[in-house]
């Protein structure tokens, strides 16, 4: 069963505990925990748990790159996909790796990445 520390070391990146709180972890883990059902996930349920509490963490710690500007942490932002700095631009087209109808889960590669997994997960056999 996934825990802090399997997290952790799977998912190097959120190692360090000042940036991504022991807390925050808990909060997602068990919220994961009651939105995604064992009996659906079966033995990938580590995974999913894994995916979806590192998308949550990223989007927590942008939260908190806002506040530290003194911005609106809880103001809703998109995928930046243009930037211009004294007349020079700079664009990506993130259609090709945006996943339909995927909402938030579109804003982080770990919340593409749940959501991939989630629409197989539970999907069953084909018959032709």
């Amino acid at each position: 069963m996934l825990n802090e520390s399997s997290f952790r070391e799977s998912m190097p990146m959120f190692a360090d505990t000042d940036l991504y709180p022991t807390a925050q972890f808990n909060f997602y883990f068990n919220m994961g925990k009651k939105l995604l059902p064992e009996s659906r996930w079966d033995d990938l349920l580590d995974e999913g748990l894994t995916f979806f509490i590192a998308h949550y963490l990223t989007l927590y710690q942008r939260s908190m790159d806002a506040v530290a500007i003194g911005a609106d942490a809880g103001q809703v932002t998109g995928n930046e996909t243009s930037k211009s700095v004294d007349g020079v631009s700079y664009s990506v087209d993130v259609s090709s790796v945006s996943l339909t109808d995927a909402g938030h889960w579109n804003q982080t590669t770990f919340g593409i990445q749940f959501l991939q997994m989630a629409r197989m997960v539970g999907a069953g056999g084909i018959q032709l």
